[in-house]
């Protein structure tokens, strides 16, 4: 479990990808600290385990689907990515609860300055955007961010300073890809309702042509 508050900015030091899956090993200094083989390490918004642990960088596998569900297919040497280390209990919730666990891939369509803030309109997938409310939580490539405002195709956030010096979002721009994931509790909520037939099953996916597309299947 994370808080969407991203300790560093790691660089992808080598990305080997095979026919089983690709090994990525990142430069990074603060969540090496105390990191562990074995412990999760938020990768721009990806729960993935550190595998192996170097002087000065860490490695990670990740998994086929991972590649192709999320931006971490579209990594590169050079590139730079948010990390976090798994969140402690004994320490303040700065973001809000984050999985790890991507729920899709979106892309920025806009982004201006106004005042002292970014203003970043994204576009993504309606089974996430359904989650999202104004004023509530959003993670962007493993960040917390408010949103301002959501429509059934987009939703808008604001990054302030800090967030724009310290992360991968002051660097992105309109046509790049990011991570998204809805707020957990949204989820349950849902699921709760579902069970005690208060709310609709969601239908089944149509798999189509389009659906594999949006993931990155084909």
């Amino acid at each position: 479990m994370f808080s969407g508050i991203a300790e560093e900015m790691g660089v992808v030091k080598a990305f080997d990808r095979g026919l089983a899956g690709a090994k990525v090993s990142i430069l990074a200094s603060t969540v090496l600290q105390d990191l562990r083989v074995g412990e999760s390490v938020s990768v721009s918004g990806v729960c993935l385990t550190a595998a192996d642990i170097g002087e000065g960088n860490f490695s990670v596998d990740i998994s086929t689907e991972t590649l192709q569900v999320t931006t971490m297919g579209m990594l590169a040497v050079g590139a730079p990515v948010n990390l976090e280390r798994a969140m402690k209990l004994n320490e303040r919730l700065g973001g809000h609860l984050v999985t790890g666990h991507v729920d899709g891939v979106g892309i920025i369509r806009d982004r201006h300055q106004d005042g002292n803030t970014i203003l970043m309109t994204i576009e993504g997938p309606e089974e996430i955007l359904r989650y999202c409310i104004q004023k509530g939580s959003i993670t962007v490539d493993g960040v917390s961010l408010t949103i301002n405002q959501v429509s059934d195709k987009a939703l808008a956030v604001a990054l302030i300073p800090h967030t724009a010096k310290v992360t991968t979002l002051g660097v992105k721009g309109p046509g790049d890809s990011v991570n998204l994931e809805s707020d957990l509790i949204g989820k349950y909520v849902e699921r709760l309702l579902q069970a005690s037939g208060h709310l609709p099953q969601k239908p089944a996916p149509v798999i189509d042509r389009d659906y594999l597309q949006k993931r990155g299947l084909i």
